[in-house]
């Protein structure tokens, strides 16, 4: 079967932004204007087409990144023949308990469309949405959302962006009107206006620009050629000689800038508007193609060699798995990105982490909740596949005669933990079931099961993550469960260093056990994880031996010496040690790993680590006082305080410990009018007193407090 649209013409882009942005409702304006739908959905009526959960519909938040494709032929603005684009968009969430989607999306994304709230300018998950693009090279454009409303500024806006994201970010249109009076756009590099009498007219009169605004718009269009002709010389020689650029050299200068991921093209707008017709030219003239982003490299698992697959159909099939999905009519899918190559229904692929061959039965291209089941995919689609058996997320999928691995995707860890019981005898075995499912969708969704208190402890990244995930086993699974109070997923670290030895030896009746080792212990740098290094020479210890100590030293570390938390940031370095010809075994020395370990966390400076949120409070200045005041009581660091329109905004580090129930507070100290957002940021050492009531407090919680 030929492929349909040439890779050329393909785009791959997400939707990024803080919650309320308006991702979502640019995303329906999209469908709108491409003819997919015929009614722009409201979020807040819970009619919109990729918030199909029932939690999203209730809450009017994205909780889960959504798939669709649509296709666009550039209208307005056209950069070389007029083509018909296929563009596979991922509307992700802008809640920071789900930033985990915005992670995994941008992972296989080869352009985003960064939304701002006009009237708010810069939140704190735009940064980091803005954070995360920026580590997997995407390049992006910017549209600043609900400009047409009261409080909705373009400029102020932009200056934001300016100020706390990056001075490459330039308009390449300007609007017409303030507020509610916004009626189209200048776009700077044809010196047209674009007007229309309603946001949902499909059609834009195309005319003069307005006598107000010709010097304003003359002045950003010099500004926007002198930016972008810096990425190619010929224009750069041209532009510096006094010539001036054609249109098409203009467009194809702001593509390369825009490319070159250092320069971010502005546009702006109401988010359901006809002016998304603006911003799906820009996303296909401007956003790069499979080709444009280039080769994607991973290593022979075998040889370790590195390996290069280039985005063509021609090349051995490459893919990686990106999201996992439990689908009510289906059952499993794994979303993944065809970097080369292409797949047929029925033919077989390597899952490359697991080794394993797998069957493709069904594939099929998302719509949002709807499936269309297709007969072959080709280099840079998007596509789901059905019921795979032991695929997961950051899987790499290929040729079985061409093994490849990617680089899987590296996830947040966890920072609070609810302890989880089923309220009956028949959702015991339900629930065991429901979790698993819902892990392996949700990489930073993680079960535990705590020996001393016989719970089943649920970790994720927020309250509201949490409660989303009990919520989705209540409706999608039918298990009932007790939930407990929140607690903080402390770690332990070391700060010294130490040696220390392990010695298991168990005399019975026959044949013994005997395990030795010696290990030298010292902290790593911060983040870089557990280490472990075998200096064994000379056979004082049987190879077959090290990696059962390695596998005791790691088991060891997943429960600390001072109140039972993950030990984190370490190096060991396994150095001497002794063995027995008959009585040794692989179970003795990983028991001997596993002491010397605790040994030596206890003889290095153990401490107690905390997550730390970075907090952002708006307030009207009548509570700026009480809420200063409170933060600093929970032991945060005041960081900067500014203003944002008529209110207040304080930017804080608060331990994650003193911000339970911090909703309910804040609304009572400022009469409701006082919101705040909050994420992970890095972990720190807790105050020695605070310390001590932690490690005394530690298991106190039993299975019969649950859900009190």
């Amino acid at each position: 079967m030929p492929r349909e649209y040439p890779i050329e013409s393909t785009r791959n882009i997400g939707i990024i932004a803080h919650i309320d942005a308006g991702k979502t409702t640019v995303t329906e304006g999209i469908l709108y204007n491409t003819g997919l739908i015929h009614k722009i959905g409201s979020v807040h009526e819970g009619e919109t087409v990729t918030d199909w959960m029932e939690q999203e519909r209730e809450r009017g938040i994205t909780i889960t990144a959504a798939a669709v494709t649509c296709y666009w032929t550039p209208k307005l603005i056209k950069l070389g023949a007029e083509t018909k684009h296929k563009i596979n968009i991922i509307d992700t969430p802008g809640h920071v308990d789900f930033t985990v989607e915005v992670e995994r999306s941008l992972r296989v994304l080869d352009g985003a469309v960064v939304i701002f709230d006009g009237k708010m300018g810069v939140e704190p998950q735009s940064e980091t949405v803005w954070r995360q693009a920026d580590k997997y090279h995407v390049p992006r454009m910017c549209f600043i959302n609900k400009i047409n409303q009261t409080g909705g500024d373009f400029y102020k806006s932009l200056d934001a962006i300016h100020r706390r994201l990056s001075p490459h970010a330039h308009p390449i249109q300007i609007p017409i009107g303030f507020e509610k009076d916004v009626s189209g756009v200048v776009d700077l590099v044809t010196m047209k206006s674009y007007i229309y009498k309603q946001y949902t007219d499909k059609e834009f009169t195309v005319g003069e620009i307005p006598d107000d605004l010709v010097e304003k718009a003359k002045a950003w269009r010099h500004k926007l050629m002198e930016k972008v002709v810096e990425s190619d010389d010929a224009f750069m020689e041209k532009y510096l000689n006094g010539q001036e650029l054609n249109e098409q050299e203009f467009l194809t200068a702001i593509r390369k800038a825009t490319q070159s991921g250092k320069f971010y093209p502005v546009l702006g707008g109401d988010g359901r508007g006809i002016v998304v017709q603006t911003l799906l030219d820009a996303v296909a003239n401007f956003l790069p193609s499979p080709i444009d982003r280039g080769d994607v490299k991973g290593i022979n698992p075998k040889t370790k060699e590195e390996l290069v697959r280039k985005p063509s159909d021609s090349e051995p099939f490459t893919a990686l798995a990106f999201k996992i999905a439990t689908d009510p009519f289906v059952g499993k899918l794994a979303f993944f990105r065809v970097y080369s190559g292409t797949l047929t229904a029925g033919s077989y692929i390597l899952n490359t982490r697991s080794t394993n061959k797998e069957r493709v039965g069904r594939v099929v291209r998302m719509h949002a909740d709807e499936r269309e089941d297709i007969k072959e995919v080709f280099a840079g689609d998007i596509a789901a596949l059905v019921g795979p058996k032991e695929t997961f997320t950051g899987d790499t999928l290929c040729d079985l005669e061409h093994p490849i691995l990617l680089e899987a995707i590296k996830f947040p860890e966890p920072v609070i933990s609810v302890a989880i019981e089923p309220k009956t005898k028949a959702d015991q075995e339900k629930m065991g079931l429901a979790l698993q499912k819902l892990s392996e969708e949700d990489p930073t969704f993680k079960i535990k099961s705590d020996e001393e208190t016989q719970q089943t402890l649920i970790s994720g990244m927020g309250e509201l993550h949490l409660e989303i995930l009990v919520d989705r086993m209540k409706r999608e699974f039918k298990v009932e469960a007790n939930v407990g109070r929140p607690q903080v997923a402390y770690k332990e670290t070391i700060k010294g260093k130490s040696e220390a030895e392990g010695k298991y030896i168990r005399q019975t009746g026959g044949r013994g056990q005997y395990g030795h080792v010696v290990i030298n212990l010292e902290a790593n740098e911060p983040g870089k994880g557990a280490e472990f290094i075998n200096e064994i020479v000379g056979g004082t210890i049987p190879k077959e031996y090290i990696n059962p100590i390695e596998k005791g030293i790691r088991e060891a570390a997943d429960r600390g010496v001072l109140a039972g938390f993950p030990v984190i940031d370490w190096k060991v370095t396994l150095t001497d040690g002794s063995y027995h010809e008959v009585d040794s075994s692989e179970i003795a020395f990983k028991i001997a790993g596993s002491m010397a370990f605790q040994d030596a966390v206890r003889r290095a400076q153990p401490i107690l680590l905390e997550p730390i949120m970075k907090v952002e409070v708006i307030t009207p200045e009548t509570s700026l006082g009480d809420v200063i005041g409170d933060l600093n009581a929970k032991r945060g660091k005041i960081l900067e305080m500014s203003d944002r329109g008529n209110v207040k905004v304080v930017d804080a580090e608060v331990p994650l410990a003193e911000m339970f129930g911090y909703a309910t507070q804040i609304r009572s100290m400022s009469q409701g009018q006082a919101s705040y957002t909050m994420e992970f940021h890095h972990y720190e050492e807790v105050p020695k007193n605070v310390a001590e009531k932690i490690i005394e407090g530690t298991g106190k919680i039993r299975v019969g407090q649950v859900g009190k």
